[in-house]
């Protein structure tokens, strides 16, 4: 199975080139004020993508997602929206969440510590692909000022996880992937800190 990994596109998904994959994720932040508009010509573009399976988390900036007590309802038939969910593709469990650590004026925000430690906890044993939108702490989650932003509880969870591959966004500085023990940690930024669309999608074989 190959997937191309993409994020933070903030409405300029027009803009990239994809590379052929089964599988297309997308690690939330598709949109720049999370509205209705922003949503739908989103969702529009990303069902348009020929790839056989397409998968999207939200991210802080997707308000309308978190506004939307029913969000699968506006979600294509032939794209899969996990929100604190999982789906099983060809043997392979993936499971998404949005919720990012810190301030609650953006979207899908939790405080850190034991609230945000609930929403890791429904991550299931099984799962082989994880896609957040918060990085882990100290991995890939480093500003330019040099500060790591990441979720701690999200990597005191991951110890227990078997995950081969963790794909996330949120740190436009810290685009980019590293292997650590036999996990691939993905940080798939398509922006960089100036909003510039030059970070290219990822993709990978498991």
């Amino acid at each position: 199975m190959t997937l191309t990994c993409i994020s933070d596109t903030h409405n300029k998904h027009h803009e990239l080139i994809l590379p052929n994959a089964d599988v297309l994720v997308h690690a939330g932040d598709f949109t720049e004020r999370g509205t209705k508009k922003e949503t739908e010509d989103f969702l529009s573009w990303f069902a348009s993508q020929p790839h056989k399976h397409k998968i999207v988390i939200a991210g802080n900036h997707d308000f309308y997602f978190e506004k939307e007590l029913n969000p699968e309802k506006l979600i294509p038939k032939n794209v899969h929206y996990l929100q604190n969910t999982g789906i099983l593709i060809d043997n392979f469990f993936f499971w998404g969440s949005p919720v990012t650590p810190g301030d609650t004026k953006w979207a899908f925000s939790r405080a850190r510590g034991q609230e945000i430690k609930k929403y890791w906890d429904l991550i299931p044993p099984e799962t082989n692909i994880l896609i957040t939108h918060t990085p882990p702490y100290k991995i890939l989650d480093v500003l330019d000022n040099g500060t790591h932003i990441g979720c701690e509880e999200l990597k005191k969870k991951l110890k227990y996880l078997k995950v081969k591959l963790h794909i996330f966004g949120h740190l436009h500085d810290s685009y980019g992937s590293v292997q650590a023990a036999e996990t691939l940690y993905v940080n798939a930024s398509c922006l960089d800190q100036r909003y510039r669309s030059i970070n290219p999608p990822i993709t990978y074989s498991i």
